[in-house]
């Protein structure tokens, strides 16, 4: 379990790195230029998650999400006590993440975001890219397990650019995302709301899922028919 948490920790931290860390860079290099700055921001957030869900998937399964963290609670497939070592994994290494990239770009290890992200097209979004997000997860993890690594940053890239919000889709990046004013944050004002948003499009897929991924069981003679 102390492995599997440091792998959390470690990887959520490294998330929370390329997605402060390339906005950062993207905006002081796209002069002026949203557009740029967000297709590089989106291109280093799916290409780290590849890399990290390669890399520690098979020491805690590379969650980096209290959403897939729950998901698999209600799946059965995680204990409360696992939950709770999780989501405290995910959380702190989501910070450390945050202060890493401020360090790094010389900006003070915390500071509150003052990007609005607020009304109803907002909160759709964040549901729309949770439930989307869970849902792929799921049925890879079903049907093509080894596809779950590139699947995850494929749709993360997609959605980016095709949900209002840019698809935070995960209430520990949206956490520490308040904790940095600069291109990639979120007001803390904002963060209940995108978190239960994200809650609620998370179980919603996962409850889904349960039928929509259900394989049959069948005998020899059931199958050859």
């Amino acid at each position: 379990m102390i492995r599997r948490a440091v792998a959390e920790l470690v990887g959520t931290a490294f998330l929370l790195s390329a997605i402060i860390g390339s906005g950062i860079m993207a905006e002081r290099l796209a002069g002026g230029n949203i557009a740029i700055a967000l297709l590089a921001n989106t291109i280093a957030t799916g290409a780290a998650l590849v890399a990290l869900i390669l890399a520690f998937g098979p020491i805690s399964g590379a969650h980096f999400n209290p959403v897939v963290t729950l998901g698999l609670l209600l799946r059965a497939k995680m204990t409360w006590h696992e939950l709770l070592v999780y989501l405290s994994a995910q959380i702190g290494g989501a910070f450390l993440g945050v202060a890493l990239a401020h360090a790094m770009f010389g900006y003070s290890f915390f500071f509150a975001s003052a990007h609005a992200r607020s009304g109803a097209p907002q909160l759709l979004s964040e549901f729309v890219a949770t439930f989307g997000l869970l849902t792929v997860i799921w049925s890879c993890a079903t049907f093509r397990p080894t596809a779950v690594p590139y699947a995850v940053g494929a749709y993360i890239t997609a959605a980016y650019w095709f949900t209002a919000s840019t698809s935070f889709a995960n209430p520990a990046v949206t956490l520490a995302r308040a904790a940095s004013d600069t291109f990639a944050g979120i007001r803390p004002l904002d963060v209940p709301g995108f978190i239960a948003a994200q809650l609620a499009g998370g179980i919603a897929a996962t409850l889904l899922s349960r039928w929509l991924c259900h394989i049959p069981q069948t005998n020899d003679f059931e199958a050859e028919a």
